[in-house]
């Protein structure tokens, strides 16, 4: 059987296929036209976020048996006509958690003491000592909005550093998912609106569907305290890119931290001349190595358990 890897995977996740007796083929920067031409010639391949399987992609794939996506979001995959095709669609939910909400702690605490612009205006020669005056996360109220993986590991994170935590997400009708944001000591919230009137940080943990897309816009951010900050390291299309430019200009919220964005790589540029109170960083949330290998070796050993059964 053959396997096409067409993002950059660990060689851990590569020697898997190989020990199992597949025919390997790498190519990290194969465009959507050459995909379209050669998939019929595999039975399975390997993506990140940069591969785009849309439904003209897969059209012509008639061998593919399955789509392995070392990571979470599936957004970059056309599930339907996955589907249509009868093609097994596998991804690694469980590698980023960890990664990923130590990602998003990181971004509270330096947007809340000014961390990453303290560091710029340093590395200019000023000594801006009385601007920035943060405060503490120590009592201070974290929204999620989604509790998969990545936002419990994030609660974990956040009561330990005396956080009170709230959430609300779509399991709210599933008692067991409930009383497990309840056994950590979180609150739950019937709505977003009532979350976002309540916190002092929000972070968003949703996939991109139709139902989530912008689901931050100017009517939510309306919503939220004057000093409140928003965080997101789930995906781009959860926020409504202008709207969020004009709160932060009109101080009607404290600040916000981004690691995913509409179109990657970032091409807003208002966006991204805008530094007053905004951190950027360019999709790195899942960007270590422990989580790049352990993504490798998830997807590899589910794709071979797949294929030999």
């Amino acid at each position: 059987m053959r396997i096409l890897i067409s993002d950059k995977l660990q060689e851990e996740g590569i020697k898997i296929f190989q020990d199992n007796g597949f025919e390997v083929d790498k190519n990290f920067s194969i465009t959507n036209e050459e995909l379209k031409k050669q998939l019929a010639n595999y039975d399975g391949i390997v993506v990140r976020s940069r591969t785009k399987l849309t439904a003209e992609v897969l059209s012509d794939a008639k061998n593919l048996k399955v789509i392995g996506r070392a990571g979470v979001g599936l957004d970059n995959v056309d599930l339907k006509k996955a589907t249509e095709m009868n093609i097994k669609v596998l991804n690694t939910p469980e590698a980023p958690s960890i990664t990923v909400a130590e990602f998003a702690l990181g971004l509270m605490l330096s947007l809340t003491r000014y961390i990453s612009i303290a560091d710029r205006t340093m590395h200019k020669g000023e000594w801006n000592k009385n601007q920035y005056l943060g405060y503490t996360l120590n009592g201070k109220k974290l929204g999620l909005i989604g509790f998969g993986n990545i936002g419990k590991e994030l609660a974990k994170r956040s009561i330990a550093l005396g956080m009170k935590v709230g959430v609300y997400s779509r399991f709210s009708a599933g008692q067991k998912a409930v009383d497990e944001a309840k056994n950590m000591g979180c609150s739950i919230y019937p709505s977003i609106e009532d979350l976002l009137k309540d916190a002092d940080i929000i972070s968003l943990h949703l996939p991109a569907t139709s139902q989530t897309e912008n689901i931050i816009n100017e009517n939510t951010l309306n919503l939220m305290k004057e000093n409140a900050i928003l965080i997101n390291t789930a995906r781009g299309q959860l926020i409504d890119e202008n709207a969020l430019l004009l709160a932060l200009k009109q101080r009607r919220i404290g600040g916000a931290a981004l690691d995913v964005y509409k179109k990657e790589p970032l091409q807003n540029e208002e966006l991204w001349k805008f530094d007053q109170n905004l951190i950027l960083t360019p999709h790195i949330a899942s960007q270590s190595e422990e989580n790049q290998i352990e993504a490798a070796i998830m997807i590899a050993e589910k794709m071979v358990k797949y294929l030999k059964q």
